[in-house]
């Protein structure tokens, strides 16, 4: 059995999400080989797998292909920080074979969930397990916490890849050689997406690159691909912000001429909006430069419903707001232009 299975409840309680069917697998990646011709088998039905927030849901669709259900309790503009799960999830997760949930704290009202779920020996597995201390930030503000958005930073999310990979060769060796090929094939499609989104956010001048969003959710991409960020809210959106951080943010855009700032899926405009009011009663202009995803991707069987495509429509809009260099449609060609309204 494998050591990353998560029975400890202090593991457990570390982390939380749980997400709903953010679309199918990876681009390019293969479906499975028909499974060997034994009677064990051939008599097993696809073992069933809950997942938390879209972007995990996504990894496990991926590697698991056909050979197990892969059911996403957190779908389209749902915020993980906030999720509280309902008595039909904690039926779903009861009668999971496996669990996969991001971790980090960022399905802080999952706790006990997966805690119980765990218990009886059930497989639940935190994907950020094997990220190293090292690397994961922790803010002043979320004392005692790590910064979850760690996908945020395409390479270190590919590590939680391999915690999946590991998971399911675990509970279905029979069929290792399938999860690896197409952990594989993934992993080199992340590093395009990785080196793309490098690249794309490096053609915004160095005096316009300023990111700021509604909540601290880009802290990992800053460090990353190299662009300061600035937010009104903290790393949870159950954070409430004061005047004055709005006031302070509207200074800091004024003194720094930025022009463009950007909303979240799945956090509320108000604050975007408060900004972009308080802007004007500077009598300076700052305008809405799209809709970024962060806690949650976009519709399930959409591109951006996948991480790749999440990533790239990310990268795509911030350069292109800020006068950088990106192709319309992002780097697979497959993004549609996207109002901030919608």
């Amino acid at each position: 059995m494998s050591t990353r299975r998560l029975f400890c409840s202090a593991i457990l309680t570390l982390c939380s999400p749980v997400v709903f069917g953010c679309n199918g697998t990876a681009e390019g990646v293969a479906p499975d080989e028909p499974p060997p011709n034994t009677a064990t088998s051939a008599a097993r039905p696809p073992y069933k797998i809950v997942t938390t927030c879209g972007m995990v849901t996504d990894i496990v669709q991926t590697i698991a292909g056909d050979r197990a259900t892969v059911d996403g309790l957190m779908g389209e503009r749902v915020d993980p920080h906030m999720y509280k799960p309902t008595r039909n999830d904690q039926k779903k997760l009861l009668g999971a074979d496996i669990i996969f949930y991001s971790g980090l704290m960022l399905e802080g009202r999952m706790s006990d969930t997966f805690t119980r779920a765990g218990r009886g020996g059930k497989p639940v597995y935190a994907v950020t397990e094997q990220i190293g201390h090292d690397y994961l930030r922790e803010p002043p503000e979320f004392q005692g916490h790590w910064d979850p958005h760690v996908w945020m930073d395409i390479a270190a999310w590919s590590q939680c890849v391999d915690v999946v990979t590991a998971a399911l060769a675990d509970f279905d060796e029979a069929h290792t050689d399938a999860y690896n090929r197409r952990s594989t094939a993934y992993q080199a499609q992340l590093r395009e997406m990785d080196e793309y989104v490098r690249k794309t956010i490096a053609t915004i001048p160095r005096e316009r690159r300023w990111l700021i969003t509604a909540h601290d959710a880009f802290g990992y991409f800053s460090r990353a691909y190299d662009i300061p960020v600035k937010s009104v809210q903290g790393i949870s959106t159950a954070s409430e912000a004061a005047v004055d951080d709005i006031n302070q943010l509207v200074s800091f855009i004024v003194e720094k001429k930025i022009t463009a700032i950007f909303i979240e899926s799945s956090v509320n405009p108000k604050n975007i909006q408060a900004i972009i009011e308080g802007c004007q009663q500077k009598r300076f202009e700052v305008r809405i430069g799209g809709e970024l995803f962060t806690d949650a991707m976009g519709a399930s069987g959409s591109y951006t419903g996948t991480y790749l495509g999440m990533m790239d429509h990310n990268a795509t809009t911030i350069a292109r707001a800020l006068g950088g260099e990106a192709p319309e449609n992002g780097k697979a060609g497959k993004l549609r232009p996207r109002l901030s309204s919608e």
